[in-house]
């Protein structure tokens, strides 16, 4: 029997609501989960995060991609940013998981190394998965993910994707926390860390999953649109 497809949204360090979501979920090693990045920064427990998903990867079939966060992480790493750009934006927050006042060479190499193992997109037969955005126009293999992983859906509203898969993003927090379904496009950033709700969504059924820090758990079904 296959196995499922589930996509989670931009986790952000919430290990809380992680840890009630895949619970909730009750994976298999048949089940594909796509991590749609921004797994750190702002939220409290980043590391705990990385280490939950690099567990997850024994379990079942993980597919993480990168975030702008995480893209931010490896920046300051490799020099290409001032350290300061990447703590004002949820890296400190991230350092103080690893201990209060934990410089960055203090992050386990086996964390980076996983973090650099990260992908940018991921598709099937009938999705595709990103972090934020994409051009409609140009296949996937050809997007400029690095840039497309900043844009944001209020900068940039994109129309279906010429391959006619539809799009599974995060990046773009809905404050509500609710995932907003345009039909081809779906965005299932529901702003765990600004108190919301962390999201899975299995896009083959329409099935959601939304977990919190309060370890509040619901399911529902895609609605048509948002």
């Amino acid at each position: 029997m296959a196995g499922r497809t589930i996509a989670i949204g931009d986790i952000h360090g919430c290990a809380t609501a992680l840890r009630t979501l895949l619970a909730a979920l009750e994976l298999t090693a048949e089940d594909t989960v796509v991590t749609l990045g921004d797994a750190i920064d702002r939220g409290p427990d980043s590391r705990e995060v990385i280490e939950h998903l690099m567990a997850l990867g024994e379990e079942c079939q993980l597919v993480p991609i990168l975030g702008n966060h995480e893209q931010m992480l490896l920046d300051a790493i490799h020099g290409r940013i001032a350290l300061q750009d990447w703590l004002m934006h949820g890296g400190a927050e991230t350092l103080d998981s690893y201990g209060h006042g934990a410089a960055l060479m203090e992050i386990p190499i086996p964390h980076v190394d996983f973090v650099r193992s990260w992908g940018d997109y991921h598709e099937t037969d009938t999705h595709f998965f990103a972090h934020g955005n994409y051009l409609p126009h140009k296949k996937l293999s050809s997007q400029p993910w690095e840039e497309m992983r900043w844009r944001s859906l209020k900068q940039f509203f994109p129309g279906p994707h010429v391959s006619g898969k539809i799009a599974v993003l995060g990046h773009t927090a809905n404050k509500r926390g609710e995932v907003v379904n345009e039909g081809h496009l779906v965005c299932i950033d529901t702003y765990c860390n600004g108190g919301r709700w962390l999201t899975a969504l299995e896009p083959e059924t329409g099935n959601v999953w939304q977990t919190n820090e309060e370890s509040e758990l619901k399911q529902f079904e895609l609605e048509d649109s948002a």
